[in-house]
């Protein structure tokens, strides 16, 4: 029940300030940051994370997206993380995205937007789909010696 997953903060998130609130929500669903850094992916390191969707009408416009700015790379881990963290982040859709939710809350434009403008939809966050997803996303963004093990003022308290 205890999983690790992969979040990303993507470069219009961190352009645009929410890093902050965005980590603070993760937080505020008892999610614990394992592991976190900003880095900014190449052409190269986007292709092996977008694998799925090289493909795909709009990968191109998507790695100009992810590539054009730093990112904010987070393992968080907690009991039905993936899960949990999709419901948080909401609908990849930000027109979809429901209120209280964090692409509900902050992203701007819809993707249809984006696809008349042939441009990517900022929708601020990725989050891994699935638990076999979430594995090789986290080895694929974090050495295990980025990730940490220790316990928060929460679990020293309710064990």
């Amino acid at each position: 029940m205890i999983e690790r997953t992969l979040v990303l903060i993507k470069p219009d998130g961190v352009a645009r300030g929410l890093a902050g609130r965005i980590i603070q929500r993760l937080e505020d669903t008892g999610m614990k940051i394992v592991g976190m850094k900003m880095v900014w992916i190449d052409r190269e390191f986007a292709k092996r994370h977008y694998r799925a969707h090289i493909k795909k009408f709009f990968y191109p416009t998507l790695e100009s997206y992810v590539t054009s700015g730093p990112v904010i790379a987070i393992c968080v881990e907690g009991v039905h993380s993936v899960e949990n963290v999709r419901k948080l982040v909401g609908s990849t859709s930000p027109r979809e995205a429901k209120p209280g939710t964090i692409r509900g809350d902050f992203a701007h434009y819809s993707t249809e937007y984006a696809d008349k403008k042939n441009k990517a939809a900022a929708n601020l966050i990725h989050a891994s789909g699935s638990p076999e997803e979430a594995k090789e996303e986290v080895a694929l963004w974090f050495t295990d010696r980025e990730l940490h093990s220790y316990k928060t003022v929460h679990e020293v308290h309710t064990l």
